[in-house]
């Protein structure tokens, strides 16, 4: 699942980088709640696409590839259906 997660954190990287009003709420401000969620998507999968398994089970757990999509998730929920 490397190169998957390594397309996905360089997609966020970029987008969050050419569009920062991704991260902001109607009104927009920072929405930290969002970007906290596009930025563990991003760095989720740029870690687990490099090929870094971490050791420590909680580490592996929040780096993993299905993390990097559970945030992704809960992203576009947050972003889009409120």
């Amino acid at each position: 699942m490397h190169g998957p997660s390594l397309l996905l954190g360089v997609a966020l990287m970029l987008a969050g980088s050419v569009y920062p009003p991704l991260m902001t709420d109607a009104q927009g401000r920072a929405d930290h709640g969002l970007a906290l969620l596009l930025l563990w998507a991003m760095c989720a999968g740029l870690v687990r696409g490099v090929g870094f398994v971490p050791r420590f089970w909680l580490w592996r757990a929040l780096f993993s590839g299905w993390s990097s999509l559970l945030a992704l998730l809960a992203f576009v929920l947050l972003k889009f259906l409120r």
